[in-house]
């Protein structure tokens, strides 16, 4: 079996963060971004910054309910081809916010994990993800570390359940226990989502892989599944968040096409 070392998100958050302003390094900020309708680069870079900021002050505070308001000093530069240096900056807003709390300090959180790591997760996430939102707006393929991208998707799938506050089609994710398995080629993840009645339910990565494997190591493809999507584990994070198209080349994918049509419709955000 392949064992997947721990992510350190903190750190992450600033390596990613440089690797989306080395992106930008002579990029028009005024250009179009495909994969966010209606959004240019400065917007990502505005957005990115705000969610790290935003957080940071969530963690300052150490929040034990929902936060009543999104207020947060940006510090926006008023022109947008600072918004780079800026976006470098909330980055090391967010390493000061981590220095001063315990990862498994207990708090709010509108996922799965109510800890003050929940933030450094999704803040890495929110970062990657739009890093390479810039990198496909500028005609590169993005480059994802294969450790990062399996947490990343494990990370999406087991909060998605509790997303729907700001991604409300995921309420329509429902069934009477249809099954899809989310498998990666270059690694030994899965998961398994079931349809409920009330919802959805995720097999963790590792849960999955332990009770599939094979003696070589390998996911078995022997699991009695309405549907299976598998792709290089950068190609899988980038298609749960709807970066990628099922069909596409590097994804594989077979059993009930109406269901997983179903699925890529409403779970994306």
């Amino acid at each position: 079996m392949t064992t997947w070392h721990p992510v350190d998100h903190r750190a992450a958050v600033a390596t990613e963060t440089a690797k989306f302003t080395s992106v930008l390094n002579g990029a028009d900020l005024a250009t179009p971004v495909p994969t966010c309708p209606d959004w240019t680069l400065a917007d990502l870079v505005k957005h990115t910054g705000s969610v790290q900021r935003w957080f940071s002050t969530l963690l300052h505070a150490r929040i034990q309910s929902p936060p009543q308001s999104r207020e947060v000093d940006l510090r926006l530069p008023t022109r947008t081809d600072a918004y780079p240096g800026w976006l470098d900056e909330s980055a090391a807003v967010a390493a000061d916010a981590f220095a001063t709390t315990d990862p498994d300090l207990p708090m709010w959180a509108w996922g799965a994990d109510h800890h003050a790591r929940f933030w450094a997760r999704r803040m890495l996430f929110e970062t990657l993800v739009h890093r390479a939102d810039a990198e496909l707006t500028l005609g590169l393929r993005p480059a994802i570390d294969r450790t990062l991208a399996v947490d990343g998707i494990d990370e999406f799938l087991v909060n998605l359940p509790f997303a729907t506050f700001f991604a409300p089609k995921v309420a329509n994710l429902r069934g009477t226990g249809q099954t899809i398995l989310f498998r990666t080629t270059d690694a030994n993840a899965a998961w398994l989502v079931t349809l409920r009645p009330d919802g959805f339910g995720i097999t963790p990565a590792h849960a999955t892989a332990d009770t599939t494997a094979n003696t070589t190591g390998n996911i078995t493809t022997d699991i009695t599944t309405d549907a299976t999507v598998q792709a290089p584990a950068a190609d899988l994070l980038l298609l749960l968040y709807g970066r990628r198209q099922h069909t596409s080349d590097t994804v594989e994918h077979e059993g009930d096409q109406d269901l997983l049509l179903r699925w890529f419709a409403n779970s994306a955000f």
